[in-house]
């Protein structure tokens, strides 16, 4: 498999998450938002609903931590289960010694970037980590357009983790949707978060095998393509 397709529960009905998360069975894995209020301008998900959602599916979970204080608040992600768990490059003190404590735990360890935050000064970063996440959108609030400004970005981002020969993931998350992905797996990127592309359809389970079809038709051939 050449993409890998993570449905935001973001954008899912919060009333009735164990569903939704049985709604798109088959995805690769699930997109969990959490967000303080301080680090990004909302309030979401925290742990004791990341709990619920462990007991709940099969579906390994994609936490991606939009606050402030990772270095002491994401390990617990790991810790309590979660597959991978990506925190801001921007809010970190600490973003190796971090980085390292999430593998400690049994996790991926993932980076985002903000969409002004350049990738070049993170270079040096790159082997710690198991996957990287360039924001589409600025981060706070599901529902945004996709930045087309972000996919010389992720060129770029791709152009490194070929230069060090890695296998390191490429994540893109905001604005993605069966208009926006063929031209995110072109640019480089092999995982996707899709929020409303996939639960504001009538059936999101074939709404995630479309959109990994339509970036499968991409990257497959890609010489940096590694199997996840």
């Amino acid at each position: 498999m050449a993409a890998q397709i993570n449905p935001s529960i973001l954008s899912a009905d919060f009333a009735r998450l164990a569903e939704e998360a049985e709604a798109v069975k088959g995805a690769d894995w699930l997109h969990v938002d959490v967000m303080d209020n301080h680090f990004v301008p909302n309030l979401t998900l925290g742990m004791p609903i990341v709990e619920s959602l462990l007991k709940a599916t099969d579906t390994p979970l994609d936490c991606h931590l939009m606050i402030e204080d990772p270095d002491r608040w994401a390990p617990q992600y790991a810790e309590a289960g979660a597959g991978s768990v990506t925190f801001h490059a921007e809010a970190a003190a600490a973003p190796v010694r971090l980085a390292r404590e999430i593998r400690r735990q049994g996790a991926r360890a993932s980076m985002a970037l903000k969409p002004a935050t350049p990738i070049e000064p993170f270079e040096d970063l790159l082997p710690e980590l198991d996957m990287l996440l360039i924001m589409t959108v600025e981060p706070g609030f599901g529902g945004q357009a996709f930045l087309d400004i972000m996919l010389p970005k992720i060129r770029r981002t791709r152009e490194l983790i070929s230069r060090h020969n890695l296998q390191l993931w490429l994540q893109v998350d905001g604005g993605v949707s069966e208009s926006t992905i063929e031209r995110c797996a072109e640019a480089g990127a092999d995982v996707f978060v899709a929020g409303s592309a996939v639960y504001g359809m009538d059936d999101p389970a074939a709404a995630v095998r479309s959109l990994r079809a339509q970036a499968e038709r991409v990257t497959a051939g890609a010489p940096w393509a590694c199997a996840h």
